[in-house]
């Protein structure tokens, strides 16, 4: 017994050490900053905009069903809380006829197997969408990959999944809660690994994908949020919009916690 411990743990240090008879590749420059940023876990409690991790979304549009555009300005930090707020901004040049302007954050780098949360107060209006999602896409050089956390404005008792596999699509779930995700901060957590997608209320499981639905994504993505109003193509989900005033999303804190590694499996796909 004595031996084979030694062993374990003689393989083990050769898998962290990279040690070139286990196969391990050399890393592009960009595959290393991906992976080291993958194992990297922080809590940012939005004291301020913490550009080394994040950045804001500035000047574009995703088009329909998305009623606006991302502007810099509309990303709030004060008191230790970040606010993305919608307002009635127009766009200059027209943005492709969007009416509004909003905010969205993105890490700069690219995370994948851990546990994501974020404490949220979402807005209780028809016709918006307050968001938590991990995502990467082709203009990234990838699939698009993405995993969801909504709360539609116009039913904030419920929380709704998805998850997209390489542009694949339409797994979305709607969980019943016994809050309102409006009325005060909450945690919500998305717990990624390999063989399953989790999603957390407060701690609590309330939904599990396995597969069984669908590939799951396996992508490194970017840890991101934002707050939108929809257009006339989705009021049959979001309800209609109507402006009446500024409006604000907010965020307490964001946590990513990878896996313990070295289990090879749970390893980004560049070290596999």
């Amino acid at each position: 017994m004595e031996k084979k411990h030694s062993l374990v743990l003689l393989m083990l240090a050769l898998l962290i050490g990279g040690i070139v008879v286990l196969n391990i590749p050399t890393l592009t420059a960009e595959a290393q900053t991906r992976a080291s940023t993958s194992f990297l876990a922080f809590t940012d409690t939005f004291d301020s905009d913490n550009t080394t991790l994040w950045h804001k979304a500035d000047g574009w549009t995703n088009g329909d069903p998305f009623d606006c555009w991302w502007q810099a300005d509309n990303i709030i930090f004060s008191g230790g809380v970040l606010s993305l707020q919608l307002n009635d901004n127009g766009c200059p040049g027209g943005c492709g006829g969007v009416d509004y302007a909003s905010g969205e954050y993105r890490t700069n780098g690219h995370y994948q197997y851990g546990l994501y949360s974020v404490r949220m107060k979402a807005v209780a209006q028809a016709g918006v969408v307050s968001s938590f999602f991990i995502y990467t896409g082709p203009s990234e050089g990838n699939p698009w990959d993405e995993i969801d956390i909504e709360i539609t404005g116009n039913n904030p008792t419920k929380l709704q999944t998805n998850y997209y596999t390489d542009g694949v699509g339409g797994h979305e779930a709607i969980i019943a809660l016994d809050i309102d995700a409006s009325d005060d901060f909450h945690t919500y957590s998305i717990g990624w690994l390999p063989n399953s997608i989790t999603w957390y209320v407060d701690g609590n499981p309330v939904y599990t994908e396995d597969g069984s639905r669908g590939t799951l994504p396996s992508t490194p993505g970017r840890i991101m949020m934002n707050f939108w109003p929809g257009t006339d193509t989705v009021n049959a989900w979001l309800g209609e919009f109507v402006y009446a005033n500024p409006l604000q999303a907010q965020y307490d804190w964001v946590s990513f916690e990878p896996v313990s590694w070295p289990l090879k499996s749970f390893l980004p796909a560049v070290f596999r």
